[in-house]
């Protein structure tokens, strides 16, 4: 039998962004939005709840509408990986779970290289990865597109009905369901949406659930 592969979201999902790395994003974000815009900063918060609704990513309505360089957004609001040893916070057993996990593990992401490799060696985890899929590497066409999804399955020759997904975020789960993959979705809720198969308040859990079965 072929088996099976891991696709992993990062953030929220592989460690907990919210205290420190995503309160500074959002405000960089924030900044740069009214810099490049021209507006203050109540429109530009508008601006990018509109393009997250529309788009799944700031990103993408700032390249569409604005002609914003995307290498320059990454690198201006990606600017604080020397601070990352004092920002990232993960549960210590990580390391001893993803590799409990048989197959194949791939990292999937809409964050930028430098951002990922970084917060995947101070994980310890990196070397626990055979691909890195990367905003740069989907030519910055993010999740939950399924251009997206089909860029990597076709690169990296894979069968979604072998693959296993998981995310922290349920809008971006969905495509992958479609697509015919196990989707688990990394949340400290109490249900989760028919299209997720699996629901878990960390992914320490994953190694006794015997998903590739």
């Amino acid at each position: 039998m072929t088996q099976r592969v891991w696709l992993f979201d990062l953030d929220n999902t592989l460690h907990d962004a919210n205290p420190h790395i995503f309160p500074r994003m959002s405000r960089a974000m924030l900044d740069y939005v009214a810099e490049k815009v021209g507006c203050d900063e109540t429109a530009a918060q508008q601006l990018r709840d509109e393009y997250w609704r529309r788009y799944g990513a700031t990103l993408t309505g700032l390249v569409r509408h604005h002609g914003v360089d995307p290498h320059d957004f990454l690198a201006r609001t990606h600017d604080f990986l020397d601070a990352l040893p004092q920002m990232v916070v993960h549960e210590k057993a990580l390391t001893h779970a993803l590799a409990k996990l048989p197959g194949r593990k791939i990292l999937f992401s809409n964050a930028p290289r430098r951002y990922v490799e970084a917060v995947l060696d101070h994980l310890s985890v990196r070397r626990l990865f055979d691909s890195l899929w990367t905003i740069e590497r989907l030519r910055f066409v993010p999740k939950p597109h399924l251009a997206a999804f089909r860029q990597l399955l076709r690169a990296e020759r894979l069968d979604p009905r072998r693959c296993i997904f998981v995310e922290d975020s349920a809008a971006n789960l969905l495509p992958a369901k479609r697509l015919g993959m196990k989707t688990v979705l990394v949340a400290d809720a109490v249900r989760a949406p028919a299209y997720v198969d699996v629901l878990v308040k960390s992914v320490l859990d994953l190694p006794r659930l015997g998903l590739t079965r």
